[in-house]
């Protein structure tokens, strides 16, 4: 676990408000980041996706996929060596 601290200047009503809603205690801000990144992931995903599908590849076979699974498990498996 990491300990940091956060010094926020916040509108007087907005840092009211998020107190009263017990918004900045450390497992809301927790739960914010979460669901933030979580989002920030699924933007990411959607974006490359997006990417892919203006690229127009022709779909790859069972075959090929496995093909580059196995690449990537081989060059992690000698990275981890090195």
């Amino acid at each position: 676990m990491t300990t940091l601290q956060l010094k926020l200047t916040l509108p007087d009503e907005l840092a009211k408000q998020a107190r009263a809603a017990g918004l900045l205690k450390s497992e809301a801000i927790v739960a914010m980041l979460r669901e933030r990144l979580r989002q920030q992931a699924g933007e990411e995903l959607h974006a490359m996706m997006d990417k892919l599908a203006a690229a127009n590849l022709p779909p790859m076979t069972e075959e090929e996929i496995q093909a580059e699974i196995d690449a990537v498990r081989k060059a992690r498996k000698a990275g981890r060596r090195a």
